[in-house]
């Protein structure tokens, strides 16, 4: 197995990235994405059969929701533009939590938001107006710097995803199990350090590249990563393998296309918002082992996501710094504590099977995990251009 460079060395090179190419442009003004202006914040009130918002109207610019689960499901919640493009999400918000979303709507037109009671489904939607002029955000200065920045990262993660998968499929489609079974854990890294960008892309390619079994909808076709894991650790391959295999390469390389098409762009509060997606993931289906649960290689998407949410990070901290750096340092504290405790689990160049590390220790890795994401969970809000 390839050694993966540790979530703290991959922000400590995006940071040298983003500090020369900075450098040329150290004196100029930011007086003009530093605005006065506040985020106007839209209160949704989250149950199993209803998605209320306390407003349907905002401007250009930056909009807040405050998303509060009241029902008895997980949910989620989706702003859209035209063609079902994901302008933000926040998943994984438990019953009688609350969540806070800040997306920038540039242009005027009208939106979808949508609450997604089990996280399944189309959802609870609604249209969402947006006035005003049509806005250009983060096109200099250190917003910009942190957008370049953390493009070329996603661009450097979907190319290496896409080598990866294809050797891993050709080890399944040569009926080589023990290969294939090896390079599982090792070809999903660079999916999982960025799969809030996946989210983003219409026409369900998140789900199609990693949907697990447990969140499968009636009628659903299963395909990507998780499909062929049941067959290499439980049915053993089954005639549609081939297909699944080819289905995933196509799948990877859609996203590969995706990130490089000169349409894609993203902004600084995305790349805060990615930075908590992650942390939610792991929170969610990695520590209970729900992900990879038939492989239990949990532990190696666990470590992507970390990786991922710092270089997430790495890749705004100079607006971070210059608006809270307490709150910077505390964030590097809090990611040192999970590193610390993630290398406990350390197996050679990859790590222990999940279902090795017992309840006691799982509730420990949570906590900490926990008390990471209540830092990170502010980046959001401090670094949005106002």
């Amino acid at each position: 197995m390839k050694v993966h460079p540790s979530a703290a060395a991959l922000a400590a090179a995006l940071a040298a990235l983003a500090l020369t190419s900075c450098q040329a442009k150290e004196n100029e003004s930011t007086s003009a994405e530093d605005g006065a202006g506040a985020p106007a914040e839209i209160t949704v009130e989250a149950s199993d059969t209803e998605c209320t918002l306390s407003g349907t109207e905002g401007t250009t610019g930056a909009n807040t929701f405050v998303i509060t689960n009241n029902g008895t499901k997980v949910t989620e919640f989706y702003v859209y533009s035209a063609g079902e493009r994901v302008m933000g999400e926040v998943e994984n918000i438990s019953p009688g939590l609350q969540r806070k979303l800040i997306v920038q709507l540039t242009q005027p037109g009208t939106y979808t938001t949508a609450c997604k009671p089990g996280m399944i489904g189309d959802g609870l939607r609604g249209e969402f107006t947006v006035t005003g002029e049509e806005l250009q955000i983060d096109t200099e200065g250190k917003f910009k710097e942190a957008a370049d920045n953390y493009k070329r990262y996603v661009v450097s993660q979907s190319d290496a995803l896409v080598p990866a998968v294809e050797s891993f499929v050709a080890a399944v489609k040569a009926g080589d199990v023990e290969a294939a079974k090896a390079q599982y854990p090792t070809s999903r890294v660079y999916f999982e350090r960025i799969e809030p960008v996946a989210e983003s892309f219409p026409n369900d390619l998140d789900p199609r590249i990693d949907l697990r079994e447990a969140d499968l909808e009636p009628g659903q076709k299963w395909t990507g990563f998780h499909a062929l894991e049941k067959q290499l650790w439980v049915t053993g391959l089954q005639p549609d393998a081939n297909a699944l295999a080819d289905q995933l390469v196509a799948d990877v390389k859609e996203l590969n296309d995706g990130v490089k098409a000169p349409d894609f762009t993203v902004d600084s509060t995305q790349i805060a918002g990615g930075a908590q997606g992650l942390l939610d993931e792991i929170s969610t289906s990695k520590i209970s082992g729900e992900e990879d649960i038939f492989s239990h290689t949990d532990l190696w998407d666990f470590n992507a996501n970390l990786q991922g949410s710092q270089t997430a990070v790495a890749s705004v901290r100079p607006i971070l710094d210059e608006r809270n750096p307490d709150l910077g340092q505390r964030v590097d504290q809090r990611f040192e504590e999970v590193e610390a405790l993630l290398e406990r689990y350390r197996e050679g160049d990859g790590f222990v099977l999940y279902d090795k590390v017992t309840e006691p220790e799982r509730q420990e890795l949570s906590r900490a995990i926990d008390a990471l994401s209540k830092e990170v969970s502010q980046v959001q809000g401090v670094i949005a251009p106002q």
